[in-house]
């Protein structure tokens, strides 16, 4: 397997999160996240399981991503280790609490560089009963766009 240069696994990933940063501005769609994966990429996400090749991967995101407008994901740290990424980053709900805190769970990602500025594979890993917790106590309801996820996903 070809290692890749740091900087060169930086650059794509710098260039990952500035799509989702215009897609969370209303510039793209979520589906534009998949120009940044291989052909027979791998996404595996905690509740809509795993996704292989990147069609399945851009239906994914914006089957998963709809209705979650007003939520955003902002990005904590990342640390490289050969071809491997690991990324922080927060689920935020909308709103605050009452001492300005933000409704908000960690979130990582672990993500493969394949080389020419893409990734093979991602997955995201998540605590879904702290997100539940936060969706109640901030009151947030999911409005007719939201879709849920397989009651039995692919793993």
């Amino acid at each position: 397997m070809t290692e890749f240069p740091r900087d060169e696994i930086e650059a794509a990933h710098d260039r990952y999160l500035k799509t989702r940063d215009a897609i969370q501005a209303g510039q793209l769609k979520w589906d534009a996240l998949a120009n940044h994966f291989t052909e027979d990429a791998t996404f595996i996400d905690p509740a809509w399981g795993r996704m292989k090749g990147i069609a399945n991967m851009r239906e994914f995101f914006l089957k998963s991503m709809s209705g979650l407008e007003d939520w955003s994901f902002p990005h904590d740290w990342r640390v490289i280790d050969g071809n491997r990424l690991v990324a922080g980053w927060k689920n935020r709900l909308p709103g605050k609490r009452a001492d300005g805190t933000y409704y908000e769970a960690q979130g990582l990602s672990v993500m493969i560089y394949a080389g020419d500025g893409r990734f093979s594979y991602e997955e995201d890993l998540l605590n879904m009963v702290h997100i539940f917790q936060l969706i109640a106590e901030s009151g947030w309801k999911p409005g007719p766009k939201v879709n849920m996820p397989p009651q039995r996903p692919p793993r």
